[in-house]
This record gives structure tokens, C-alpha cells and sequence, in this order.
């Protein structure tokens, strides 16, 4: 193995290794828009 596939490895795992928590970041933004949103319905409902 030389260095050149050595650090196509390292990038491609450097790439592939934050997708889980940005796919937990991107889930838990959207679930926080979400439930602003149907906070903000109902505020303006009852008020």
C-alpha cells in the first residue's frame, strides 16, 4: 500500500465517518422547525 492509496483511504474515511452525526444534526433540526411551527400555530390559535 503505497502513500497515495494510504491517503485516498484516510480522505474517503474522513468523508464517510461525520455523516451519522450530520444526519442526527439534520433529523434533530428538523424535528426542532417542526415543533416551532406547531408551537406557533397554537399560540396564535389561543391568543
Amino acid at each position: 500500500m503505497n502513500k497515495n492509496t494510504r491517503r485516498a483511504r484516510a480522505i474517503a474515511i474522513a468523508q464517510a465517518k461525520p455523516d451519522n452525526k450530520l444526519v442526527a444534526v439534520r433529523y434533530f433540526v428538523i424535528s426542532a422547525s417542526a415543533l416551532a411551527a406547531v408551537a406557533a400555530l397554537l399560540l396564535a390559535r389561543w391568543f
